[in-house]
């Protein structure tokens, strides 16, 4: 019998944004506020369509169902768990992603520009044939990229063992074992001697300032996968400096550095950075080509 108040999700649905407002979560995983990410952990908890919430919100719960959602949002509200790991699901554009403590929630600006190929930067999407992406975590670029970009072989690296792992399931789920090779490795340390047209890559780079001053959800991921030293520019600077003589002549290279351009300029800046548009302005991934590089 239900000795709770709650009864349908609707009911739920009040409780955990209520819950989820007075504990202050930061949201920054998926969802952008309490009624989104309380509607999808509930959805989800009761394996019900994620995108078809207003037919079952009147449906009657049984009391297992009830006590399931209720310990999900109380691990999100007093342990501040990010969502994914609850749900070990994160979603980037239309792709899903298994993910857990091993690594980072998978989240990029990149993705929202691996649908239109880097357009007006890559002409000709049929003739990329080698794709590079340092500091894959979960494989989620790494795998949009190999089926936005069907005959191009796609190598992944991390340092990280847990991550590959992680990222190895993806890979499987998608099937891409045949053209994406996951590789343990200090970024181009073990890379193959082969010239790509296209490195991308999303890597640690939040300054020691902003590190001290993460949320508790950010500071639940690996630090390793997030901390870009004294400036956040550490891993930025060997990834630019590696990149000239792995790149074929008309090569680019494309690096997300969240909110740290004013970083990015200082050290780079003379190199004459491309900021490219997404859906947060034009500060957030920059391009350089080939030849940029080798000046």
């Amino acid at each position: 019998m239900n000795t709770t108040p709650f009864t349908t999700p609707r009911d739920l649905l009040r409780y955990a944004v209520t819950r989820f407002n007075t504990a202050k979560l930061f949201f920054g995983h998926g969802s952008a506020e309490a009624f989104d990410e309380a509607a999808y952990l509930i959805l989800h908890t009761l394996k019900l369509p994620l995108d078809r919430l207003e037919p079952f919100l009147d449906a009657k719960l049984l009391p297992e169902e009830v006590a399931s959602v209720l310990a999900v949002i109380s691990r999100r509200t007093d342990e501040r768990v990010p969502a994914a790991y609850i749900t070990n699901e994160a979603w980037l554009g239309s792709y899903s992603f298994y993910v857990d403590e091993r690594t980072i929630v998978p989240r990029s600006f990149i993705a929202e520009l691996i649908p239109e190929y880097f357009a007006p930067w890559v002409n000709s999407p049929e003739n990329i044939e080698n794709i590079l992406e340092l500091c894959t975590g979960s494989g989620c670029l790494a795998i949009m990229m190999a089926d936005a970009f069907p005959d191009a072989h796609v190598d992944a690296v991390d340092i990280s063992a847990d991550a590959l792992d992680v990222a190895r399931k993806n890979v499987a789920t998608y099937e891409l074992q045949d053209r994406l090779t996951l590789i343990a490795s200090d970024l181009y340390a073990n890379v193959p001697a082969k010239k790509y047209d296209l490195i991308i890559t999303n890597p640690p780079y939040v300054n020691s300032s902003s590190m001290s001053k993460l949320p508790m959800e950010y500071r639940a991921e690996p630090e390793l996968a997030l901390d870009g030293g004294k400036d956040g520019m550490d891993i930025v600077r060997r990834i630019v400096a590696g990149a000239a003589e792995r790149l074929t002549d008309d090569g680019l290279l494309i690096v997300e550095i969240g909110n740290e351009k004013e970083f990015a300029e200082a050290a780079f800046g003379d190199m004459g950075l491309t900021w490219l548009t997404t859906s947060n302005g034009d500060d957030m991934v920059f391009l350089l080509t080939a030849d940029q590089l080798k000046l």
